[in-house]
């Protein structure tokens, strides 16, 4: 089969690749869609020590089962395997799991291919109704939805009335204000210094969409929840600057480890600060379902390019040139069985 594996920093070629081999209780899963993500960008750069070269990479997908009596079936994948015998998954808190393996991290391959195995429990159905690329979307957007449900929980279970803030137009940060939405929130602000995204956001219902500094951003102190969805020390100071006393910050993006954050004033403030990463099995089920049913919107905001061109897209994300908060990979496909 193909693939397009990181083979060494800014370095990614596109080559044949070892069928999966399929475990018990595994299927095999024909790639339709996979979506970059910033961590595979991080891996691309050379910031990722979890992912060393060479490596597929690719966690965000939805394809079609081959082979077995599931043959056909479209599934978007949960790419988080978890052991589902631990504490932490057996209080549905599989995130957390100790053991827990992710495709695009050793010792699985990732979803920039045209094949990859995963349990059957790791699937959820897709109606024919929903193009394939759309359920891809699940993984970036549960990542939002469940960072905003533990929000919302420290806010006392709702988010009516309640200013959310959300930092980064990636689909992360895109994810999160959807999330939001659908959870209860109607005052969002989402923040991208980026011209181009912030105006291929404009048509994204829903929710605000403002540069750093512009007067339609919240002022200092005045949001209820902020989402920090890039994690760099600048949108972390931001965070810290924009929560209200008694407020939320969730954060989910990885950008970089230090800096940014207000201790002192969030201790002064009582600022509640949530580390957040990926999502529960439950919190993947939900946002497979707010998707099918469109509570999330139409999700037209992907651009779609094809695998064997992949290096050229994260040339073109690095340097900023691309609009569209996701773009989705998909494989030109050779017989399943070489």
């Amino acid at each position: 089969m193909k693939a397009l594996v990181y083979t060494g920093v800014q370095e990614l070629t596109y080559l044949d690749r070892p069928m999966p081999q399929v475990g018990d209780g595994e299927v095999l899963v024909r790639i339709e869609a996979s979506g970059i993500c910033g961590s595979d960008m991080h891996a691309y750069l050379g910031h990722d020590d979890r992912r060393p070269a060479p490596l597929t990479l690719g966690h965000e997908a939805a394809g079609v089962v081959v082979g077995g009596p599931e043959d056909g079936r479209r599934v978007t994948i949960n790419p988080l395997v978890a052991c589902q015998t631990c504490d932490f998954c057996n209080s549905h808190r599989e995130n957390l799991c100790q053991r827990r393996q992710i495709i695009s991290m050793p010792p699985r391959e990732g979803a920039f291919a045209d094949y990859v195995a995963m349990p059957r429990h790791n699937l959820i159905t897709v109606p024919d109704h929903v193009p394939l690329a759309k359920a891809a979307l699940a993984e970036p957007i549960a990542c939002g939805w469940h960072g905003v449900r533990l929000g919302r929980t420290t806010l006392g279970g709702t988010l009516s009335g309640a200013r959310a803030v959300v930092i980064g137009g990636g689909a992360i940060g895109v994810g999160a204000a959807l999330s939001l939405a659908a959870q209860g929130a109607d005052d969002i602000t989402l923040v991208e210094p980026n011209e181009t995204r912030r105006a291929r956001l404009a048509d994204v219902a829903g929710f605000e969409v403002c540069a750093p500094g512009e007067p339609a951003m919240p002022a200092p102190g005045s949001a209820d929840i902020v989402v920090d969805g890039v994690g760099y020390a600048g949108t972390r100071a931001s965070a810290s600057a924009l929560a209200r006393p008694g407020g939320v910050i969730v954060h989910i993006g990885l950008g970089e480890a230090n800096g940014g954050l207000d201790i002192r004033r969030m201790t002064l403030q009582e600022i509640t600060f949530i580390g957040t990463y990926t999502y529960t099995a439950q919190d993947f089920t939900d946002t497979a379902a707010a998707i099918f049913d469109g509570r999330l919107g139409q999700l037209d905001w992907v651009e779609k390019r094809p695998l064997s061109h992949g290096h050229a897209a994260f040339q073109d994300i690095r340097a900023g040139r691309v609009a569209a908060p996701k773009i989705v990979l998909t494989p030109e496909h050779g017989p399943a069985e070489t």
